[in-house]
């Protein structure tokens, strides 16, 4: 595995946090190509089949945090394991579903599982002696990318055996990361000095606010009374949230994790970044197929050059990040999505597909090489016993960043284009949309690339400060 671990006894502890990694991409990704087949064989409506992707996004966002502080008290370890196991068995569930709803439960709990695989394989390198922590996270990044690349096209394959077959795939995954996982992966002492507790009612009051928030950005159409009921409901409850946990004798999220002012802007950076590979992944199949006259399949192939480039930087980032520093590999990711957002908001509409590819590869590897530098960093701070809710709001801020992401800037693309329904946009009218859509997008980035570079306490993106968790 490059030079990501020093004995084969720790390779294969990586190797069970890679293969983990991989299955949760492409379960974020393989089921979306099989939804209209498996609506028909449900009899069910596509906005109805359309839960079978929202219970797994939803279940991921609502308890990502929670997953991570379940494991800093219960052990790190035995968290991760329990959620392959589970992830495992209800892969299976949703492969013999007899019923839609059936099915879209199923996905939840695998939602929920995958909170836990994803927050606390990230976290978990730190418990593995020897290990290169920036070329690890880097290597992590690549298997999650890469599984967010595949998922489509090996949703295509199996499918021909049937829709639910696609589920099936993360058996064998899961079975052999299961079984590296309980030989190779070492324990973490769960809790502090001993002390084993949880904050059952943060759990509560945070998890039913993030459920509350993705719902009312979700939800269809998206002004609507019940949704901005449902923002609000999501606002109280974080306030409420945080007069618990400031009083909570064992919180669920400590407060101490924000008080260092550059973890605080890496999840804000985090978000933001991620708000915007979202938007190409939105806008994209819309530009390719109406303004490039492009097929379902060649504009599929296209759109995955991005994952696939993203796999491919973050497999080279954590080396990046050994040579030039956190900081400097940080702020040269941002630089580069700047430039590539840049390059897609001044694409003229004769542009070809090349002319599409280019700042689309340029925007996604900087993503890989920004969230690597950028994970290594904010890990680096917390300490041996917040790793995993550390890790948790880090893969929060991810998914926080692409709901919101999802919303506000395909409201901008919707808006842009002028059109009642996107079916209808002219070819121009796609392209003035993804254009303009793709100028707010580097305004964000901007935005990010000035808050990270600029900010007075931005200590945690200098390779210095982040050495005791390097040597890990």
């Amino acid at each position: 595995m490059f030079d990501v671990v020093h004995t084969r006894r720790e390779s294969l502890a990586v190797g069970s946090l890679s293969l983990a990694l991989l299955m949760t991409g492409l379960d974020t990704s393989i089921a979306n190509t099989s939804l209209p087949e498996l609506a028909r064989v449900y009899g069910a409506t596509f906005a109805s089949a359309q839960w079978i992707v929202l219970a797994y996004l939803l279940a991921v966002t609502s308890l990502t945090v929670v997953a991570g502080r379940a494991g800093d008290v219960f052990g790190r370890r035995r968290v991760y394991v329990t959620g392959l196991a589970l992830f495992t068995l209800t892969s299976l569930c949703c492969a013999a579903a007899p019923t839609l709803w059936w099915l879209v439960a199923a996905r939840a709990i695998q939602g929920a599982c995958a909170a836990a695989t994803m927050a606390l394989g990230y976290a978990l390198v730190g418990d593995i002696p020897h290990t290169r922590a920036e070329s690890a996270m880097g290597w992590l990044a690549a298997m999650s990318a890469t599984g967010t690349t595949l998922g489509p096209a090996i949703g295509s394959l199996v499918g021909h055996f049937g829709p639910n077959a696609i589920f099936l795939v993360n058996v064998p995954l899961g079975a052999l990361a299961f079984a590296l996982a309980l030989r190779y992966v070492p324990e973490s002492t769960p809790g502090r000095g001993g002390e084993v507790s949880f904050d059952a009612l943060g759990t509560v009051l945070l998890g039913a606010s993030l459920l509350a928030y993705a719902l009312s950005v979700t939800r269809e159409p998206v002004w609507q009374p019940l949704n901005a009921v449902l923002l609000i409901g999501a606002l109280c409850g974080a306030g409420a949230f945080l007069a618990v946990e400031s009083r909570a004798a064992s919180p669920l999220v400590p407060v101490e994790v924000f008080r260092h002012a550059g973890f605080r802007v890496s999840l804000a950076s985090s978000a933001i970044v991620a708000s915007v590979v979202i938007a190409t992944l939105i806008v994209g199949p819309f530009y390719l197929t109406h303004t490039l006259a492009l097929g379902r399949v060649h504009a599929g192939l296209v759109l995955s050059i991005g994952p696939a480039a993203a796999a491919f930087t973050a497999a080279l980032a954590g080396r990046l990040v050994q040579r030039v520093g956190v900081s400097l590999a940080a702020i040269a990711g941002l630089s580069m999505m700047a430039v590539g957002a840049a390059l897609l908001a001044l694409l003229p509409s004769a542009a070809a597909t090349l002319g599409y590819v280019i700042p689309l590869v340029v925007l996604t590897a900087g993503y890989a090489a920004f969230q690597t530098a950028n994970n290594t960093a904010a890990l680096g701070h917390a300490g041996a016993d917040r790793r995993g809710v550390a890790a948790g709001l880090l893969t929060l801020s991810r998914y926080f960043g692409q709901i919101t992401g999802a919303a506000v800037l395909g409201a901008v693309f919707v808006h842009a284009t002028g059109a009642g329904a996107l079916s209808a946009a002219s070819a121009d009218a796609t392209a003035y949309g993804m254009r303009t859509t793709m100028a707010v997008a580097t305004a964000l980035i901007v935005a990010a690339l000035g808050l990270t570079t600029f900010s007075r306490r931005v200590a945690f993106l200098r390779l210095r400060h982040v050495t005791p968790f390097l040597q890990l």
